[in-house]
């Protein structure tokens, strides 16, 4: 006999999950048998972050299918795309640049239709991913940064999302278990001082973006200043946006 709603919300929360109730909730309407449930509320239970439990995570409205070892996209992101979308023309060619699992790309995708989207990440692992979840709308290429790029789309791109590592080399050891232990280093170690990865990104953006396009990065607050020089030193126009709602800054350069 299967677990009950209750069984399940009594185990998870004897694991220490805060969230039981809702945890709970996924986890039953999305296991497909009595087995898999409770295998599921056994993963679950036994620190495996939810989503990869689920095998799929909630993003501006979309499920996002995430596997082990691939970056599960946080709420938070949410923002960076908002603000994306705000600032696209209405066919706009987009760059999901350190796509991990493509929820960015497959969220600006969803949000304009008329985009011309190109994914591109690293981990093998996250392309894979990304590939699942963009689908027929866009392509993911694999490789560092903007090196797997078509050449072709130098001084074309109106919208350069990069949701680079921004983590510092030191405070790695101090994040959460569930993404320390789970999630793959390179993409949340950002370096020294957590901006090495956006420097790359920055120094590199002019050459891809058209006149007026605009590069979106995340950050934390502490580093937002110095993120915002990293981006005048590349001779982008920075701005920041700010949510407290979501507790996110986002850094946007515009050439």
């Amino acid at each position: 006999m299967p677990p009950s709603y209750d069984h399940v919300v009594t185990a998870l929360r004897s694991a220490g999950c805060v969230f039981a109730e809702d945890e709970a909730r996924l986890i039953l309407s999305t296991a497909r048998t009595p087995a898999e449930l409770t295998a599921m509320v056994d993963r679950r239970a036994a620190g495996r972050p939810l989503e990869y439990v689920l095998g799929w995570a909630g993003f501006s409205g979309l499920r996002i299918a995430v596997e082990s070892g691939v970056f599960v996209p946080r709420r938070r992101t949410e923002f960076l795309v908002r603000q994306a979308v705000r600032l696209a023309s209405e066919a706009p060619v987009v760059v999901d640049l350190c796509c991990g699992s493509g929820a960015v790309g497959a969220a600006l995708a969803a949000a304009l239709p008329a985009a011309e989207l190109h994914a591109a990440d690293i981990d093998p692992a996250a392309v894979r991913c990304a590939r699942r979840n963009v689908g027929e709308r866009g392509r993911v290429y694999e490789g560092d940064l903007f090196e797997p790029l078509p050449a072709g789309l130098r001084g074309r791109v109106g919208v350069l999302a990069a949701n680079v590592p921004y983590v510092p080399t030191g405070e790695v050891a101090l994040l959460p278990p569930e993404a320390r232990d789970h999630e793959p280093l390179v993409a949340l170690d950002g370096g020294g001082d957590g901006l090495d990865v956006l420097r790359r990104v920055a120094a590199q953006a002019p050459r891809w973006l058209a006149p007026g396009g605009v590069l979106l990065a995340e950050t934390s607050e502490r580093q937002a200043d110095r993120a915002l020089e990293v981006f005048a030193a590349a001779g982008l126009t920075p701005r920041l946006e700010v949510s407290e709602e979501l507790y996110a800054n986002v850094v946007i350069g515009t050439r």
